[in-house]
């Protein structure tokens, strides 16, 4: 059993880690792996920094206004908060902290909108508990950037600390109103162009959710969440792990992205 002193301690390196973490992530800068004695060696560990963070940026009226999340494996568990000031909802320009090399880095997704609160409670949730809880489905954009200078050298546990590479979340248009849609794959394009009217460029890639079906992730998300004591409450959404990776994409020209038949969208990425 940890001594009254010990606990103290490891509160006071979580405290520590979080404001650190949390100032990068405010001025949109990268600084080196956290101090030996700071760097997170369990999970619960590096969810304890990243909840720290949580409650750093509410107290300045930042609060979580979205999660995302993947299916948990014996290799790792994807979960980390994303906040209020840095959520875009189809905005013709998406403001972001570009990369080294100049570029907004972004993930397609699916987000889920949570129409009703999921409090903690006793017993699990079922899928149709949370699917009646569920609001719209929207194509949208995880923004990109990790708060380390060499996030290839970070453990898992640094970046879960870290809020896994998440800086925002763009949210797009709501899916198409078929029935039966196919929602486990697609064709993706990015139409690239120098204006709107000269197309220049155009990516192209199979998306394919790495989950198989995307809202797996959510129903383990709900059910994780209530055993930490956590809400998701109305007009949060989920996002449930990237259908291609990370794309890299210019600043200041117009992308039309194709999400086969589930839509499309238009929209500008500009440096912060």
């Amino acid at each position: 059993m940890l001594s009254t002193a010990t606990i103290e301690q490891v509160k006071t390196h979580i405290h520590a880690a979080a404001k650190e973490l949390a100032e990068h992530r405010a001025a949109g800068t990268s600084g080196d792996l956290l101090l030996q004695e700071l760097r997170p060696t369990s999970f619960e560990q590096a969810f304890a920094i990243q909840q720290t963070v949580a409650a750093i940026y509410k107290a300045n009226n930042n609060p979580i206004a979205a999660w995302k999340c993947l299916l948990p494996s014996a290799e790792k568990t994807v979960v980390a908060p994303i906040y209020q000031a840095d959520v875009y909802q189809q905005s013709a320009t998406c403001p972001l902290y570009p990369s080294t090399k100049d570029l907004a880095r972004v993930e397609p997704e699916l987000a889920f909108e949570i129409a009703r609160d999921l409090p903690p409670r006793a017993t699990p949730y079922t899928e149709a508990e949370i699917d009646a809880a569920l609001g719209h489905t929207r194509l949208a954009l995880e923004l990109i950037k990790s708060r380390y200078h060499t996030p290839s050298e970070a453990t898992h546990f640094d970046a879960l600390a870290d809020g896994l590479v998440n800086q925002g979340l763009w949210l797009g248009p709501v899916l198409n109103p078929q029935e039966g849609l196919e929602m486990s794959c697609f064709e993706l394009s990015v139409d690239i162009a120098n204006d709107e009217h000269q197309q220049s460029d155009t990516l192209q890639k199979s998306a394919i959710h790495p989950n198989g079906f995307p809202k797996a992730g959510l129903y383990w998300l709900v059910n994780f969440l209530s055993a930490q004591g956590i809400s998701l409450t109305q007009g949060q959404y989920v996002i449930t792990g990237s259908y291609a990776g990370v794309l890299d994409l210019p600043l200041n020209q117009h992308c039309q992205f194709h999400y086969g038949e589930l839509g499309q969208f238009g929209l500008q990425f500009v440096a912060k």
